[in-house]
């Protein structure tokens, strides 16, 4: 084996080499080492440099351990896997495949042979330098700021049927935006994702109808396209003159060249939006000419057909080349016109544009064994009665994904991002009797509950000027009081100040597990976790809803990344009647606990209450896990990024943890000091405390 030898010019590479064959044979089997081998030289030519070979070695041989089946199919499309990956993106890349097939190896196979669409979507997310969904946020927030338009903005990877879309696209409303642009370093990635959706908000603004296309022909519609470009653009650079420098950079066409008519088209969108721009084409000085002329005009659509037209007709005179199938619009910013056309009946042009619709796709994985779906046979119905039925087996109960949210991966050190997908489920209608009876049988419980939230003050501090004591001097107090005596009165002697919470100023969100596990008896008793669950929840709400503090309860389970259930027993603003406590009585454990997603789904809702403190105070029975994670510290690192994240965004997010045994996994989420552990009712009152003392320090 010279060939990684020569590449990387060192003998330890062979010895490594050899080493990895020898791993990877018996992790794999004779013919994926013989198809690491011949992959070898490729890599190692891809790579570049000995560490970096040894360390892509080491992620072929982790994969012949983890999917044996795959690592033949991997390495024979190397060379092109590697075109724009470094080991790090590589393994993430790898990483990615297992995490999202689990323990289906035809699904692993797939993957890795480039077989599955989901492969190259995640390719074309490891290969980028920048993806849109970094910086999704802010470029919103710019896009709003800008037009005060909110349209909805979605990315779009590669697909199954072709390569990644290289243009911005809009349609019915909706932008839609490559998740990455190639070869585009960070920086400039920024300024191009905020360019192009600039210029496709510039058209929400100025385009106020789509255009006909007739009898037009491909070359036409572009030129079309390429006037009504350059058109709405000056009209958004008359309101905002800043959008020149914003775009200009992107506009490289120098004259000369070859004359082809991609060529010539992209030297008259400069010079249509560089005024310093200098060229001898009598076409391109023609096009600049016209389009100057009609200045008065630009307010009006028509003018970009009709100057389209009058500069269509020469360049097809001048026989130029054109092919409509590998045409892309320049420069890079700008989007691939189809939202400009309708075509009626006629077909767009070939090589018009990609028009991706993403939608969000929710695949159910029932294959594999997890500890909240298995339950002991023989156990017996919850005990108020009602037959224990789970969650995917609800008839009627259709889901509607409503978000997506990135996800931690503790093995390479960063986010996937739009890896989980919440989907909300209506939450069914119950009998509120029964939480009723509850509070009925138990009202010491009730009473000093509801006197301990009372108790609390959580709210704004409120300065208490000009005090007799306090703990910091007046300012303003003592300079009076030395004026006073200066002019010979008799000083006033409350110089002090002080801080009290004197209004409530608290917004709650009780987030509850009811995963398959809540579903056992409690350690030593004769009720379920998910009773234990509910009436704790019970007895806060009561508490909560007769102080007025606004308040909100939903439930969570999950059954893979694509379906992570989401239910609403009450929301903020909605009033905690006889329907809430139904609802909250009714709800039932089924699947499983992927907690991160929905700690951030719950977070995005608590992030929109107005009040000085927010607390989202989850109550879960046990360790997180779900049926396509087989990592038992993926789903805990998962959950302790995400409430770091609620910290950036000011919410406090403490656990009521009900496994005695919890402590190592739940403190490692939440922090020591915002985990309650209790085994009982009872020990409810005497563990609260713990919480509102952190929220009022």
């Amino acid at each position: 084996m010279d060939g990684p030898a020569q590449s990387t010019g060192a003998s330890g590479e062979d010895r490594a080499l050899a080493a990895s064959l020898d791993a990877v044979k018996r992790a794999a089997g004779a013919q994926a080492a013989h198809a690491l081998a011949q992959a070898a030289p490729k890599a190692a030519r891809r790579l570049g440099t000995a560490e970096a070979f040894a360390a892509w070695l080491g992620v072929v041989e982790r994969l012949a351990a983890q999917a044996p089946e795959s690592v033949d199919a991997l390495l024979g499309r190397i060379e092109g896997v590697l075109v724009d990956l470094d080991v790090p993106r590589f393994e993430a890349w790898a990483l990615a495949g297992l995490r999202l097939a689990g323990g289906d190896a035809a699904r692993r196979r797939a993957y890795f042979a480039l077989e599955d669409p989901e492969a190259l979507r995640w390719l074309e997310r490891a290969a980028a330098d920048l993806g849109f969904s970094t910086v999704e946020r802010r470029i919103k927030a710019y896009l709003t700021a800008l037009w005060g338009l909110h349209p909805p903005v979605r990315a779009v990877t590669a697909t199954g049927s072709g390569g990644p879309p290289r243009r911005t696209s809009f349609a019915g409303g909706v932008i839609r935006v490559p998740e990455s642009f190639r070869g585009v370093g960070e920086a400039a990635a920024v300024a191009l994702f905020r360019a192009s959706l600039a210029h496709v908000a510039a058209h929400f603004r100025f385009t106020p109808r789509r255009f006909p296309v007739g009898s037009l022909k491909p070359l036409q519609v572009a030129l079309v396209s390429l006037i009504e470009d350059a058109r709405v653009e000056q009209l958004a650079i008359a309101e905002f003159p800043g959008l020149r420098r914003l775009w200009l950079p992107f506009h490289v066409a120098e004259p000369g060249g070859p004359p082809a008519a991609p060529a010539l088209m992209a030297r008259l969108s400069r010079a249509l939006l560089d005024p310093d721009y200098r060229d001898d084409d009598a076409w391109v000085r023609k096009g600049r000419r016209l389009f100057l002329e009609a200045r008065a005009d630009w307010g009006d659509p028509a003018v970009s057909r009709r100057i389209g037209g009058l500069i269509g007709n020469d360049l097809g005179q001048m026989r130029v080349q054109f092919n409509a199938r590998t045409y892309v619009v320049e420069p890079a910013y700008r989007d691939d016109n189809m939202g400009l056309w309708e075509f009626a009946d006629r077909s767009p042009p070939p090589g018009g544009g990609e028009t991706v619709v993403e939608s969000v796709r929710v695949d159910r994985i029932d294959d594999a064994p997890s500890p909240d779906r298995e339950r002991p046979d023989g156990e017996p119905p919850e005990e108020d009665g009602a037959p224990h039925r789970a969650a995917e087996d609800d008839d009627g109960a259709d889901g509607v994904p409503v978000a997506r949210y990135p996800e931690w991966d503790h093995l390479i050190g960063r986010a996937r991002e739009d890896w989980t997908t919440v989907v909300e489920y209506p939450a069914e209608a119950g009998d509120p009797h029964r939480i009723d009876r509850m509070l009925e049988e138990r009202p010491d419980l009730a009473r000093r509950v509801t006197a301990l939230v009372r108790a609390a003050k959580v709210g704004r501090p409120t300065r208490l000027r000009r005090q007799s004591e306090g703990d910091r001097l007046d300012l303003n107090a003592c300079v009076a009081a030395a004026v006073s005596r200066r002019l010979g009165e008799r000083p006033d002697p409350r110089v002090y100040e002080r801080s009290v919470r004197r209004e409530r100023d608290l917004s709650v969100l009780v987030l509850l597990d009811v995963s398959e596990s809540t579903n056992d008896k409690v350690l030593g008793g004769i009720t379920s976790v998910l009773g234990l669950e509910r009436d704790a929840t019970a007895l806060l709400a009561r508490g909560m809803a007769e102080l007025g503090d606004p308040f909100a309860i939903h439930a969570f389970c999950s059954n893979g990344r694509d379906d992570v259930h989401y239910l609403r027993v009450k929301d903020f603003g909605r009033p905690y009647d006889a329907a809430a406590r139904g609802r909250l009585a009714r709800l039932r454990g089924g699947l499983s606990t992927r907690i991160g997603a929905a700690l951030r789904h719950a977070g995005a809702e608590l992030a929109r209450q107005l009040t000085h403190r927010r607390l989202l105070l989850i109550v879960t029975d046990g360790e997180p896990s779900d049926v396509d994670v087989y990592d038992r510290r993926y789903l805990v690192e998962d959950g302790r990024h995400a409430v770091m994240e609620l910290a950036q965004r000011g919410i406090d997010a403490f656990c009521v943890g009900l496994d005695p045994a919890g402590d190592a996994y739940l403190t490692r989420m939440f922090g020591r000091r915002n985990v309650l552990q209790i085994d009982r009712l009872e020990r409810l009152p005497d563990r609260l405390p713990t919480l509102y003392v952190r929220l009022t320090a």
